[in-house]
């Protein structure tokens, strides 16, 4: 038990350090197949490794000019708003409610990446929005986001659906973080990813104290090996990254999500 419940870990990490994102997606489902546990319970030891795996990943790889850590603060101090939202709601849906409403998430934006890229292939290597069509986009002069009302509201926004949706599935937000960032930004792929896992580590950090606070529990002997596990794909996967070409990650996450949405849709019938 020791063994996989490490090799989950590893799976959950070196896909978050790889994508930005599908490590939080991965969690939860892996600990569901490998422990027999429904959502629920996997969510608190789910978000306690993203936290802990996405905030190595930042650290390992920390630059200013990459990591948008205003944008990451911003999305985190929206998420801790809602956040108890989502776990009040994941309390009262039945388990298989929830379920097909995370796949039918995941769905939805797995199909809107990979039409992007089969649309805008040239752009998949480095996103870069015009500026007329960008709502977030970098100052040419300072190199940073100019934070306009309209910025603001986004970033906010996207902050607050991620949120919502950790204390709902038990993620950390990051598979909402990266296509809406993508999609309204002239960001380039790795500015995203690094500040996505800023972002989901204060986010699944703070969703995890939460439920904490509200009485979740966490097995340690379970949640143990699966952080070093996570921590340790985490490594990994940022070293590699840098390797991979953007369309490369933009339709591996993509098939990734389908993947995980069709095998938590056949466990919840």
């Amino acid at each position: 038990m020791l063994i996989l419940n490490l090799a989950l870990g590893i799976v959950t990490g070196l896909v978050l350090g790889l994508t930005g994102a599908g490590g939080s997606i991965f969690a939860g489902p892996l600990l569901m197949w490998g422990m027999g546990w429904d959502l629920t319970e996997a969510a608190p030891v789910a978000l306690l490794a993203v936290c802990l795996a996405a905030s190595v990943g930042t650290a390992a790889t920390w630059d200013v000019r990459i990591v948008r850590y205003r944008a990451a603060i911003l999305m985190a101090l929206a998420a801790v708003c809602t956040a108890p939202l989502g776990l009040a709601a994941a309390r009262r849906l039945p388990v298989d409610i929830l379920l097909q409403a995370f796949c039918a998430v995941l769905v939805v934006i797995a199909v809107r990446m990979l039409l992007q890229a089969r649309r805008r292939p040239q752009e998949t290597a480095v996103v870069r929005a015009s500026l007329s069509t960008a709502i977030c986009h970098l100052n040419p002069d300072t190199g940073r986001i100019d934070w306009t009302p309209a910025a603001f509201a986004l970033i906010s926004a996207i902050g607050a659906t991620a949120g919502f949706l950790a204390g709902l599935f038990g993620v950390g937000g990051g598979f909402v973080i990266v296509p809406a960032l993508r999609a309204s930004s002239d960001l380039g792929i790795h500015s995203v990813i690094g500040t996505s896992l800023m972002a989901i580590a204060l986010i699944s950090g703070s969703t995890f104290l939460v439920a904490l606070s509200q009485g979740h529990a966490i097995a340690q002997t379970v949640a143990l090996p699966f952080v070093a596990g996570a921590l340790i794909g985490m490594l990994a996967g940022r070293k590699i990254a840098p390797r991979i070409a953007g369309p490369g990650l933009q339709q591996g996450f993509a098939a990734a999500m389908l993947a995980v949405a069709a095998i938590l849709a056949t466990q919840g019938r």
